[in-house]
């Protein structure tokens, strides 16, 4: 399977860990970053991360912050992408199963990499159960975003880059 994961500076070690644990395991990983400690915006890596599921790139996703709730939002801003935050094995499968979520966002702050090793593997073992009204629940989530301005465009955060190198965004 191929997996498309990114996260924030704050988590590159974790992600680190399972670009390693799903290359190990047979998958094949895209690595969209950070990939180191530099300060950074999450939304770049949501969004790189959902557009290579979206564009087919990869079949699964994997996004990764402090909480996983900021690069959740993110990566969902991507037309098609249906990210789930979650922090338990029966959240990772009912997302796949029931709202045939197609990236999973966990906190690398909040969740231990064992749990979250078990989360991985659950989301990638389970399988959507199609059926007649979840499939009419898909539909209506997918029409919510419309915005192809953003949709494969690297320069979609150039604005924001600029503000941030030239020290508008303070802590």
């Amino acid at each position: 399977m191929r997996i498309s994961i990114g996260c924030d500076h704050i988590v590159t070690e974790v992600k680190d860990h399972f670009v390693k644990y799903l290359a190990e395991s047979g998958h094949e990983v895209i690595d969209n970053g950070t990939h180191d400690k530099e300060r950074t915006h999450y939304p770049i890596y949501g969004k790189k991360t959902a557009e290579k599921v979206v564009l087919g790139a990869a079949d699964l996703g994997i996004v990764i912050c402090g909480t996983g709730v900021g690069i959740s939002v993110s990566a969902n801003k991507v037309q098609g992408a249906r990210a789930a935050l979650v922090r338990d094995v029966e959240a990772a499968r009912y997302a796949k199963e029931n709202l045939h979520a197609n990236i999973i966002a966990m906190g690398g702050r909040i969740t231990g990499i064992g749990l979250m090793e078990d989360i991985v593997d659950a989301f990638i073992k389970t399988k959507y159960k199609a059926t007649p009204e979840e499939e009419e629940v898909i539909k209506k989530i997918d029409r919510l975003i419309c915005n192809e301005e953003q949709l494969n465009n690297d320069h979609y955060f150039d604005e924001f880059i600029d503000k941030w190198e030239q020290g508008a965004y303070q802590d």
